[in-house]
């Protein structure tokens, strides 16, 4: 097994990647690689096969994706790579991080296959030739049974994720896929866990593998309060903006994924009134040590930030951090929310993410063993009581200022000279102050940009409504159930207990052929030689020809309607 180097002082040049590949890494702003990426790139540059127990968030996909991008011969037009994914999201993401990295790479063609995708998209890509498919195993199968993918000339295949396909029920089609392939391929497997099954996997069809385990530092300081925010990405600057209104911070670190991006939100962060300034692995060391330093004195309040420039940073005023990006990487996370709570002091660590991104929620509180508390967008309410309360403090401490006496005079010739109120000056004097920004924020014109935003973004209606757990997580009573939930039918499919599925394969199969959140499954009864599936009635006829051909354990599935309502003893679907 191999050992984890120190790579925080490796770089990527080290690794022996070509310059095309390493331009392409400083364009999108890493600057050293994960353990991972260390430890596996130079293997499988050099051609060896390689078994990483790694779970998801270590970097794994740059760590197969940069040295089979390095090795390709972009003249073959037949696919060379393959890469295997769970699910239908994994894909996507694998594939746009090829294209990442392929920025430099002229002609290069990746190509994701999963269902819920049209076929002929995908085969007129296969057609005009393509170097890497990113796919599920179900869809790949459907391509090998009718002669669409020509796997003849693969070079590299990589199994991403391998304990999870095998839990959805793909093993047979792994298997299946393994063996329509050139005996002399590079294989890379990467599995979070190493049960039984896998280890077979690897004995059988990798040769003399390089055996990489990646320990990760996974733990978060009890004194660190956890807390994510769901936010598009045009929202974040806005949300910072009123998390730092309402929150009672002294110091801050706000973390971004890249370099370029450090300076432009410190930026647009000083154009709203505070003090912030960035770092990045390209700032000059006497520049960093100067910032750092100002952080320190309380010159400066806000400090945007990388990973790299990150490391080492001790500052006890640091009272929060924030992840404006959040890191892929679950030891980074624990790297960044650890530059709070410094000295046994408590820090709070808040986290934005996108709705594509809850993923990476689940992976971070599974690996630190912690729950993130959601947190709302601070309301209009609070960031204006906040104001008036910081107003009322301005004011409180204006008068004590010794100039008070002058202001007094001046206040009292204008009421004198122009008969007002003294009240009124007060009020005039305030909106002098106030500027061309209004001391607080208009509630309708929130109203009106949520409103817009929920006619872009319709909501889903709430798990509950369609027969599963309610917002407690407690089932509602059987006895109020004889038929399909509100918008649901009851469908047939022709694997049962002795296929040996469980809910969890049957409802991973679905929803990644056919393109459905979990939240569309109602409940799920598996008997002997089938099992009755409760989808949403109104399924397109493409759709419904898709999931007719999903594969579970290897056995065409056959999706029909179910004339009859679910028997008794129905199971629901896990997340």
């Amino acid at each position: 097994m191999s050992e984890p180097a120190d790579h925080e002082t490796v770089t990527f040049a080290d690794l022996g990647l070509g310059d095309r590949i390493l331009k392409a890494l400083s364009d999108v702003g890493y600057e050293s690689p994960s353990a991972i990426q260390a430890e596996t790139i130079p293997h499988l540059l050099e051609g060896r096969d390689v078994m990483g127990l790694a779970q998801t968030g270590t970097g794994k996909t740059a760590a197969f994706a940069l040295p089979i991008l390095d090795r390709l011969d972009l003249s073959q037009k037949t696919p060379q790579a393959l890469v295997l994914a769970p699910t239908r999201e994994l894909a996507l993401q694998v594939c746009e991080a090829f294209e990442k990295y392929a920025a430099n790479l002229r002609g290069v063609s990746v190509l994701p296959v999963y269902g819920g995708q049209g076929y002929g998209v995908q085969l007129s890509a296969l057609r005009r030739g393509v170097h890497v498919v990113v796919g599920t195993p179900g869809r790949i199968m459907d391509h090998l049974d009718k002669g669409t993918l020509d796997l003849s000339k693969l070079r590299f295949l990589v199994l991403d994720e391998a304990d999870e396909m095998l839990n959805m029920g793909f093993a047979e089609d792994v298997e299946t896929i393994l063996a329509d392939t050139p005996e002399d391929k590079q294989v890379a497997l990467f599995s979070a866990t190493m049960p039984r099954q896998i280890k077979s996997l690897s004995a059988k069809y990798l040769n003399d593998p390089v055996s990489i385990s990646i320990e990760r530092k996974t733990r978060t300081a009890e004194n660190i309060t956890q807390r994510y925010l769901v936010v598009s990405y045009p929202q974040k600057v806005d949300a910072l903006t009123r998390i730092l209104e309402v929150e009672n911070f002294e110091g801050m670190i706000v973390f971004v994924r890249t370099k370029s991006e450090t300076e432009t939100l410190a930026e647009k962060l000083r154009a709203r009134g505070y003090s912030a300034a960035a770092i990045s692995g390209d700032v000059q060391q006497t520049q960093r040590e100067r910032t750092v330093n100002q952080l320190k004195s309380g010159k400066l309040d806000i400090l945007v930030a990388t990973d790299v420039a990150a490391r080492g940073l001790d500052v006890e005023r640091i009272s929060h951090v924030v992840n404006y990006d959040i890191p892929t990487d679950t030891e980074a996370y624990v790297h960044r929310i650890g530059r709070t709570g410094r000295a046994g002091r408590s820090g709070d660590a808040i986290s934005f993410i996108t709705p594509r991104e809850r993923y990476l929620l689940k992976h971070i509180e599974k690996a630190t063993r912690s729950t993130l508390q959601q947190m709302q967008l601070p309301s209009v309410e609070a960031v204006n009581e906040t104001r008036l309360t910081r107003f009322d403090d301005q004011i409180t401490e204006a008068l004590s200022s010794p100039s008070i006496e002058f202001f007094r005079e001046v206040v009292s010739h204008y009421v004198r000279e122009h008969d007002v109120p003294e009240l009124d000056v007060a009020a005039a004097l305030a909106i002098v102050m106030q500027g061309d920004t209004p001391l607080l924020l208009d509630p309708e014109e929130e109203r009106r940009r949520e409103r817009a935003e929920r006619r872009e973004r319709p909501e889903r209606p709430e798990r509950g409504a369609r027969g599963e757990r309610g917002a407690g997580g407690e089932r509602g009573p059987r006895r109020e159930r004889t038929g399909p939930a509100a918008g649901l039918a009851s469908y047939k499919i022709q694997v049962g207990k002795r296929h040996r599925v469980e809910p969890r394969q049957i409802v991973g199969a679905l929803a990644n052929e056919g393109g459905l959140d979990r939240r569309d499954f109602g409940r799920i009864t598996i008997r002997p030689d089938y099992s009755v599936v409760e989808l949403p009635a109104d399924l397109s006829s493409e759709t419904f020809e898709r999931l007719k051909n999903t594969r579970i354990s290897g056995k065409l599935i056959e999706l029909a309607k179910d004339s009859g309502p679910p028997q008794g003893g129905a199971r629901r679907p896990r997340d």
